[in-house]
């Protein structure tokens, strides 16, 4: 039996992959960024709680991933490997979604923050079932070595269009139509879409030769055996530069926009505006510079765009008007974009093949769970620091300052180290 992977990819599963990429980002997008907000806005004006859902979101994330990703490269059945998983998981996603803004309606803060972080914690435990666990094990699946690129770049420029979609659209609709509409229209479109790409997703069959299983914990447990390190070491170092030019990421961008609308005066429309522009122009930058850096040196161009967006950071940090924050914005996120790009199409090509969904959710660990615990911790601790102190009527907090972009470009500047500790002859073109 031929493996389906080795086959051309058919039109239908191009439109599957598109419409389940870019409707997975959208509700991933809106999550890292407009979830915040809200519980600025509706909840508590206090930053801690921010960090703690953030936490809370990326270890669920982090240990969904790692167990449905293993369960999934386990799983046999006449509906294939992952679509049991990605058609379920996108329905309960969406519904998750519908019912989200709900915890608004509870007075007492400090219920309403426990629940939030519940809440956004179910939510991502469906998303990262349906999205970072099987669906993203299924890309690597269907895709060989002459069709990854364009499997990238579908998942890329879905990437792109996510966060132009968030971005423009979302600011306007919450100050046109309020939180309510905003997230039952999200999650009705998540539902939909999840439903229909994913009765018509077609699952390849498994390896011809597969290597002999354990338990479902045995092989789990290989994830913690020392040997596994040894004969993955660059994957590991590249996996260590990706955590740590996240948590530089990860100290300001769950604030950014409560920074920008409470610390700048930049209203939410007028952030869709500059958000757009931004996410276009990263976009026009971004998948260039991926391409670029196969045909170059991906070491190179990584250690550049993390200097450049560093610098592009700390300019946000300093400026006031629109049209420098648009330019800064632009330096700041398109090259945190384009490293981005290059580093995980790399990581991609490191990993084990019949453990794909497994190795996934190890790189969940250190995209996801180190950075959003230990960004926004810091974010927070420097904004009960140095932040202005506010009062939402409720409860008393803290606006957020520059220190927050300044500290976090830092903080990515240090990813350079373990960049430069790649060994050459075991990694490809670098």
């Amino acid at each position: 039996m031929q493996n389906q992977s080795s086959k051309p990819i058919t039109s239908r599963t191009w439109i599957v992959m598109a419409a389940l990429a870019l409707t997975g980002q959208i509700a991933w997008a809106v999550e890292n960024s407009w979830f915040n907000t809200f519980v600025f806005d509706t909840i508590t004006t206090d930053p801690r709680p921010v960090s703690w859902m953030v936490a809370a979101s990326a270890i669920t994330a982090t240990l969904t991933t790692l167990l449905m990703g293993t369960l999934s490269d386990r799983t046999r059945s006449r509906w294939g490997r992952r679509k049991p998983f990605i058609l379920i998981g996108y329905v309960l996603w969406g519904l998750s979604t519908i019912l989200f803004p709900m915890v608004a309606y509870i007075k007492t803060v400090s219920m309403a923050v426990l629940m939030v972080v519940l809440a956004d914690s179910i939510m991502t435990f469906f998303g990262s079932t349906a999205n970072d666990a099987a669906f993203s094990a299924w890309t690597a699946d269907i895709a060989t070595t002459s069709t990854r690129g364009k499997v990238e770049g579908v998942l890329n420029l879905s990437l792109f269009l996510a966060q132009i979609v968030s971005m423009v659209a979302a600011g306007i609709l919450i100050d046109t139509f309020g939180y309510f509409i905003f997230f039952y229209s999200l999650g009705g479109i998540v539902l939909l879409v999840g439903f229909i790409a994913g009765l018509l997703l077609r699952d390849p069959p498994p390896p011809e030769t597969e290597q002999e299983r354990g338990s479902f914990w045995e092989e789990f447990g290989e994830l913690f055996n020392p040997q596994l390190l040894k004969n993955n070491r660059n994957l590991f170092i590249l996996l260590l530069f990706i955590m740590i030019s996240s948590i530089g990421m990860q100290v300001s961008f769950p604030y950014m926009i409560v920074y920008l609308e409470n610390f700048v005066g930049v209203t939410k429309t007028e952030f869709s505006i500059i958000g757009g522009a931004v996410m276009l122009g990263s976009a026009l930058f971004s998948i260039p510079f991926g391409i670029l850096a196969d045909r170059w040196n991906k070491r190179s161009m990584i250690a550049i765009a993390i200097v450049v967006s560093s610098l592009g950071g700390i300019m946000l940090s300093l400026v006031f008007s629109l049209p420098l924050l648009a330019l800064s914005g632009l330096l700041w996120q398109a090259f945190s974009m384009a490293s981005s790009i290059a580093s995980v199409a790399w990581l991609k090509d490191l990993l084990p093949e019949q453990q794909r969904g497994k190795f996934l959710g190890v790189r969940m660990i250190f995209w996801i769970a180190l950075p959003m615990v230990i960004g926004p911790w810091i974010g927070s601790t420097l904004i009960q620091q140095f932040g202005i102190p506010t009062s939402s009527g409720i409860t008393d907090g803290f606006i957020p300052v520059p220190i927050i972009f300044q500290v976090g470009s830092v903080i990515s500047l240090f990813s350079l180290i373990p960049l430069y500790f790649i060994r050459p002859e075991q990694k490809g073109n670098i």
